[in-house]
């Protein structure tokens, strides 16, 4: 008998108590609608509270410290091993922050800026990472920066502080910068304009203060060509008027611009919460010191997939309650139909095709299910992600976060459920289709099995 003949025989046989059949389908769909829903919280609760809440920059980016000395000759970090760090597997983004090395004198309209440091920066990197502002928008061109959310906050005379303004009042302002450089043995300043166009957003730390001016690139090397060093150094002199000759041989000591760029306060982040230790171990395989919270992540991921496992088997249980629905209608389906088979064996059926025609029934009675199931389990999973925290306002006067999921359903859960709750239908189909194979002939005729 070929496949689609058995095929057709079982669809025929299946229509002749839809009944039975529906509500044998009904039980199988239920119990992996359960799993599955039972299942996704898990899934969910994992995905917001460690992708969302503890799964930002805080937790995916490992920090850099340079290169171990024992595996590497010059221990600084250079634009290669930058690039080299971005063409890892799981890697999201790579940002580093090199700092001015001189006080800029920022003005803006007069006013002086408590900024107390400039750092340049890679934007594009830094989007990519999640560098959040609190208003106005990252730099697109080269004269434009970000200014930290404090750099308005006011001080008494010692020190202490007394508030701030708000910083986004400096938006589409222009920041006036001083450059210092030394040029035929005098000391000389060069203006420069900058443009503020966003504001960071406040540090989840309270005692931290953001007073912290962020250029690109651009603005970087324009200082640098003015200073003739790097990051826009100046040598230091132990007397107030040094002549010519030791400001030449001070500054002939300082790297320059057109040296190899090192680079300071690297972090590679990860595109995800889970990759981190993967991606810590790869980096110091290479050689480079790291420092990460992957242990505590692992703890935390650690017990979520328990959680995800016990949810799983409780909801398993269910699909097996549903399988004694199935055994007892494979057990009938084969009472109904003992004289079929006498007839099938009568005109030389083999064994393994009857068995073979009734775990098929099985297989899609369990197979609808999962079916039924699943699309049914995704309308639940959307309706209580729409519905639970509307009551949890409602009820509890909290507000649950926007990006909040209670429940998520990932691929491999459907299919997980999917298997379970077909395997379960061949096992308990198993045996009404083994005692089938072992009908005799004569009784199935008489009808007496």
């Amino acid at each position: 008998m070929k496949f689609q003949d058995q095929i057709r025989f079982v669809r025929q046989n299946m229509k002749k108590n839809k009944t039975r059949l529906f509500m044998t389908v009904l039980a199988t769909a239920m119990g992996c609608t359960f799993l599955i829903v039972l299942a996704s919280v898990g899934f969910g609760l994992q995905q917001s509270m460690v992708d969302n809440i503890v799964g930002d920059r805080l937790v995916t980016a490992v920090d850099l410290y340079g290169k171990n000395p024992d595996q590497h000759k010059d221990t600084n970090i250079y634009d290669e091993d930058i690039q080299m760090f971005r063409e890892l597997a799981d890697v999201k983004a790579v940002t580093y922050r090199n700092n001015i090395y001189q006080w800029l004198n920022p003005k803006v309209e007069g006013e002086e800026v408590g900024s107390d440091k400039t750092t340049q920066v890679d934007f594009e990197a830094e989007t990519k990472a999640g560098f959040d502002l609190s208003a106005g928008r990252m730099p697109e061109a080269d004269n434009e920066i970000v200014i930290g959310y404090h750099i308005r906050e006011q001080m008494d005379e010692q020190g202490m502080p007394t508030g701030y303004e708000d910083a986004s009042e400096w938006l589409n302002k222009t920041m006036t910068l001083e450059v210092t450089y030394y040029a035929a043995g005098k000391k000389l300043t060069e203006p420069m304009e900058a443009v503020i166009v966003g504001v960071t957003e406040i540090p989840t730390k309270e005692w931290n203060r953001d007073k912290t001016i962020y250029m690109g690139v651009g603005m970087l090397e324009k200082i640098e060509g003015i200073t003739g060093t790097r990051n826009g150094e100046l040598p230091y002199f132990e007397v107030e008027n040094p002549t010519a000759e030791k400001i030449d041989a001070a500054l002939a000591n300082l790297p320059k611009p057109s040296e190899q760029r090192s680079y300071q306060d690297v972090q590679v982040v990860a595109s995800h919460a889970e990759k981190v230790k993967g991606l810590v171990e790869t980096l110091r395989d290479k050689g480079f010191y790291t420092h990460s919270i992957v242990d505590e992540l692992k703890q935390v991921n650690l017990m979520f997939a328990i959680m995800k496992i016990g949810l799983i088997f409780v909801g398993t249980i269910a699909v097996l309650i549903a399988s004694i629905g199935i055994f007892n209608t494979m057990t009938m389906a084969v009472t109904e139909r003992a004289q079929d088979i006498g007839i099938m064996k009568a005109i030389g059926a083999h064994p393994s095709v009857i068995r073979k025609l009734f775990l098929l029934e099985s297989a899609m009675i369990g197979l609808m299910g999962a079916i039924f199931g699943t699309v049914v389990a995704y309308g639940v999973s959307l309706a209580v992600n729409a519905g639970l925290p509307v009551v949890i306002k409602q009820f509890m006067e909290e507000e649950v976060p926007a990006d909040f999921l209670f429940s998520v359903i990932p691929p491999y859960l459907t299919a997980l459920a999917c298997g379970i709750s077909l395997g379960v239908a061949m096992l308990s189909g198993y045996r009404p289709a083994l005692r089938a194979t072992r009908i005799d002939v004569l009784s199935a005729l008489r009808r007496d099995v």
